[in-house]
């Protein structure tokens, strides 16, 4: 096996490095910067050039190289890439090929732009890794311009009524997503220290976001009446929001499309956005690869590995400590 699976990550035998290791090694290859995939304590860190910033911000001093997307590096013998995932921003599928035998790590991945994250690609292989984190068909994703006119009315009444919209939303990949979906013209942009530390590094590298304020115990929110909130989580359920007077809350997730999870929440609205394939994805994903290996990780893997089976696919479920995305745990430096 090019790949194996172990204790400590995704490992590769004859390059001797892993692939988003969730305990300390020497070498390690890291899809994106999401917590769950990137971790602290690893001797020395591979991603690509645009994961390499936030990876680094959220991590600190560690010792981090880059590659540009498409580019090959011999390790050990062993030829690797990075390949778009159209996750996040930087994020990547890792291609590794060995005496001829191409396998992919997919990491998390999206199949439908999102003009914000560079574009998924298919990379043809003979096994391939994948998330299943929606693996159900009832995960079906609206288009963009469908998502966007939805939080725009729910913004706008929002504004109408006299109430702040507050908008749960992880601090990489999905707060600037959305940030990218509204419309300015109803009023000002807010973000909570974590966003907008993202936000920083994110422009640091080129990417175009709207212009946001960060709020801080000095922000004047009388001035800024009408105003989009967007802030993790775990920010709506705390003393942070209270600051804001009446608010409407909402969360942007791909779990929004269960409404158990919406009623958990407790948040008036649930906008199904998210960094993920949906059900039609994966089984394109999949298909775009060639490969006949499969290995299904986090999500429902159970019942995506008997889809897979039932369709001719030698499939297996890989037990990982990789999220589902449903708590979304963020860091709460306001």
């Amino acid at each position: 096996m090019v790949l194996e699976f172990r204790d400590e990550g995704i490992y590769c035998p004859a390059g001797r490095f892993y692939i988003d290791p969730w305990k300390p090694v020497d070498r390690a290859l890291v899809t994106h910067g999401h917590a769950d995939h990137a971790y602290f304590g690893h001797r020395h860190y591979l991603s690509t050039n645009a994961a390499a910033p936030v990876i680094r911000h959220r991590l600190g001093d560690i010792d981090i190289e880059g590659l540009a997307y498409g580019q090959a590096r011999d390790i050990n013998g062993v030829t690797v890439s990075f390949h778009p995932a159209g996750h996040v921003p930087g994020s990547a599928q890792i291609r590794v090929e060995h005496r001829g035998e191409i396998w992919v790590a997919s990491g998390d991945y999206k199949t439908t732009a999102d003009g914000l994250s560079e574009p998924w690609e298919p990379v043809t292989c003979h096994a391939f890794i994948t998330e299943c984190t929606f693996g159900l068909p009832v995960f079906d994703w609206k288009s963009d311009d469908v998502l966007a006119a939805e939080i725009n009315a729910w913004w706008q009444d929002c504004r109408d009524t006299g109430r702040v919209a507050a908008l749960g939303a992880y601090s990489l990949g999905k707060a600037q997503r959305v940030m990218t979906m509204v419309d300015p013209s109803i009023g000002p942009i807010l973000t909570h220290g974590a966003i907008e530390n993202t936000n920083a590094v994110l422009r640091a590298q080129g990417v175009t976001l709207p212009h946001t304020i960060r709020v801080t115990p000095d922000t004047d929110l009388k001035a800024l009446r009408g105003a989009l909130v967007i802030a993790p989580p775990s920010a709506l359920a705390g003393g942070w929001i209270k600051r804001f007077g009446p608010v409407s809350t909402a969360f942007a997730s791909g779990w929004m499309a269960l409404r158990g999870v919406r009623r958990r929440r407790a948040a008036d609205r649930g906008f199904v956005v998210s960094d993920h394939a949906d059900w039609k994805g994966l089984n394109a994903a999949i298909a775009a690869t060639g490969a006949t290996r499969i290995f299904a990780t986090h999500g429902y893997t159970t019942v995506f590995r008997q889809w897979l089976e039932e369709r001719g696919y030698d499939a297996q479920i890989v037990q990982t400590e990789f999220g589902d995305d449903l708590l979304e745990i963020e860091e709460a430096d306001a």
